[in-house]
């Protein structure tokens, strides 16, 4: 009879000692980010043979997660799901707990997320010619709201105003949702949001879309001009998102790691999760996915001086 538990405890011991892969999200639940890890986390253990989970470390606009990763062992057991956020924080911040750059190793790029400008219908313009203009004529009248100080939200728009030489209102809330439900209230008269938090919206008569803000149209709005194409030329903002793992991952592991995700990336259940987040896949190289990360940072960089963005 005292066979039995001694058995069951070493079998237990056995499944606590099998490896798990944590995934970090440096933002809360249910968010895109956190949404995409678990869009492919089980799939992804499957296809390594052991556990991979999703955790959530958020606070501090993703550094605090984001510094728990810089300082955990190389070993590819601990990795983050990353975004612009993550390249905007070197900027942005007078000061972080790690390097942006140096103190990740690039793993994989999973796909990239545009956004969308919308104003209010109340605004006379149904062009971004017309909104530049219309706002020239009337320098600080017009305000955005963001998802917060320095967020994707609001640097997108920043950028955006400093590129059209003109004077909006920032106007900063906690959360995307919370600063286009303004638009729509039309107490903030224009606002730039992910595609997944717009779309929705597309035939909403209190907002109008003017335009996405990637170098090509959307995937998901194809009849949106690229806000390049409504007049303003040279302007661009997106968001990649992918793997990072602690700096000093060795290479045989980045190379499993990024084989397995250029896997899944070709399964049409993971495509169809990733669709629904508004993210359009690209499999890349790791090395092709630490030159973008670099050329991201620099462009970043440039945004947020743009922008005038600082958080001490």
């Amino acid at each position: 009879m005292k066979a039995l538990p001694l058995a069951m405890a070493l079998l237990a011991g056995m499944v606590h000692a099998q490896p798990v892969t944590k995934i970090v999200v440096p933002f809360a639940a249910g968010g895109v980010q956190d949404i995409v890890a678990r869009s492919f986390n089980a799939e992804l253990g499957a296809l390594l043979g052991r556990s991979v989970i999703v955790e959530n470390r958020a606070g501090a606009g993703g550094t605090i997660g984001t510094g728990f990763v810089a300082k955990s062992a190389p070993d590819g057991q601990t990795l983050i799901l990353a975004a612009a956020s993550h390249t905007i924080a070197g900027s942005l911040y007078a000061k972080l707990p790690y390097d942006p750059l140096k103190d990740f190793t690039p793993i994989a790029h999973l796909g990239n997320v545009d956004y969308v400008l919308m104003i209010a219908a109340a605004v006379p313009a149904k062009t971004v010619a017309e909104l530049i203009a219309y706002a020239k004529a009337n320098p600080g009248k017009l305000n955005y709201a963001s998802a917060g100080n320095g967020s994707a939200t609001h640097l997108s728009m920043a950028y955006f105003c400093a590129m059209a030489g003109i004077e909006m209102v920032h106007v900063p809330f906690k959360a995307t949702g919370e600063a286009v439900n303004e638009v729509l209230a039309g107490r903030a008269q224009a606002v730039i949001a992910a595609n997944i938090g717009a779309i929705p919206y597309a035939k909403d008569a209190r907002v109008r879309m003017l335009a996405s803000t990637g170098k090509r149209r959307s995937k998901f709005l194809p009849d949106l001009p690229s806000v390049e194409e409504g007049g303003l030329a040279g302007y661009a903002f997106d968001s990649w998102i992918g793997l990072l793992g602690p700096a000093g991952v060795p290479r045989d592991t980045v190379r499993a790691l990024n084989a397995a995700m250029g896997k899944l990336l070709q399964d049409p259940m993971i495509l169809e999760r990733l669709d629904k987040q508004g993210v359009v896949p690209q499999a890349m190289t790791a090395e092709a996915f630490g030159e973008l990360l670099r050329a991201d940072y620099a462009k970043m960089a440039r945004v947020v001086k743009i922008s005038g963005a600082r958080i001490d």
